[in-house]
């Protein structure tokens, strides 16, 4: 059983009034998912003051980084004036509650010196918590390049989730949530310096213009060390590749395209189906292992034209 918990007549204008009431789920979006809902038998959840001992950070959440000296400057007033917004929980089997969303808030709170925090405490199952603790950073811009990168491919990877899907969810264009999960291709060392703000998303992008993984390594330390823009990072991608300008821009355009194609004709055909770069254009090839499955496929693709 989770220790039993204080309710909190009121906290001003915080989570609970500035959200609206209604029912939660996937898909909702952020202000449905991070709502005070009822509870199915009719009463209102209900925001309630809860020992921060008893608090579990989540294991799911996407920011591996938090600036010290805010999480000072939160703490102190938090000090001063308290917590003003609540944060999200779960009860954990055995006892204890797992947190949800806030956990800037949790970690300035302890800093703080403070023993409760408020907190508005849900039944949420392992996909609508995970779903909240991605979207609620991204929706807040609150993550960095690879944070985000992390959080869209769990979203696709963990939840089942399309590209388009996941764009629809953060505020973005499924391109722009691919070119963000490709990101994780990089190197370590080159995604530590995304994550830390040596570099930026721009130049991440520019490194993946490159095919070699220590070539990539190599590039990025020096765009680093010489302060090279975006720009001038792939410029020298291109000369690594040893292609013309105009060309290796529209490759990276065609393999954003291509992994659109290859997402839409697996998920009508499944893992029969593979696809390859080929010059300008691409390779679509099928493989079978008996054919049975190969006159199913053939009888499933001739209904799909006829639809067309």
């Amino acid at each position: 059983m989770s220790e039993p918990a204080k309710k909190t007549p009121g906290l001003g204008k915080g989570l609970g009034s500035g959200l609206s009431k209604g029912p939660s789920g996937l898909g909702k979006g952020l202000g449905a998912l991070l709502s005070v809902v009822p509870r199915e038998d009719g009463s209102a959840e209900v925001l309630r003051t809860i020992p921060i001992g008893s608090i579990k950070p989540n294991p799911r959440q996407p920011r591996r980084q938090f600036d010290e000296n805010a999480l000072v400057a939160l703490a102190g007033s938090i000090g001063e004036r308290g917590v003003l917004q609540p944060v999200l929980v779960r009860p954990i089997p055995g006892g204890g509650w797992e947190l949800i969303a806030g956990e800037r808030r949790w970690r300035a709170a302890t800093a703080a010196g403070l023993t409760e925090i408020p907190a508005v405490i849900r039944e949420d199952d392992d996909a609508v918590a995970l779903e909240v603790a991605l979207i609620e950073n991204m929706a807040r811009e609150d993550l960095n390049p690879v944070e985000e990168a992390r959080a869209c491919s769990a979203l696709v990877d963990e939840l089942g989730l399309t590209k388009e899907e996941v764009g629809r969810r953060v505020g973005r264009s499924r391109a722009a949530v691919s070119n963000l999960i490709r990101l994780l291709d990089l190197p370590d060392t080159a995604l530590e310096m995304l994550e830390d703000g040596r570099l930026s998303e721009g130049h991440g992008r520019a490194l993946l213009m490159v095919k070699r993984h220590d070539v990539r390594r190599d590039l990025a330390a020096e765009a680093y060390s010489r302060g090279w823009s975006v720009r001038t990072t792939e410029e020298r991608a291109r000369d690594t590749e040893s292609t013309p300008a105009a060309p290796r821009q529209l490759h990276a355009d065609h393999e954003v395209a291509l992994t659109d194609v290859a997402d839409s004709l697996t998920a009508t055909f499944g893992d029969a189906v593979s696809v390859k770069a080929k010059g300008k254009g691409c390779r679509v090839r099928f493989e079978f292992a008996s054919m049975a499955e190969a006159a199913t496929f053939a009888a499933q693709f001739s209904s799909h034209r006829r639809a067309a």
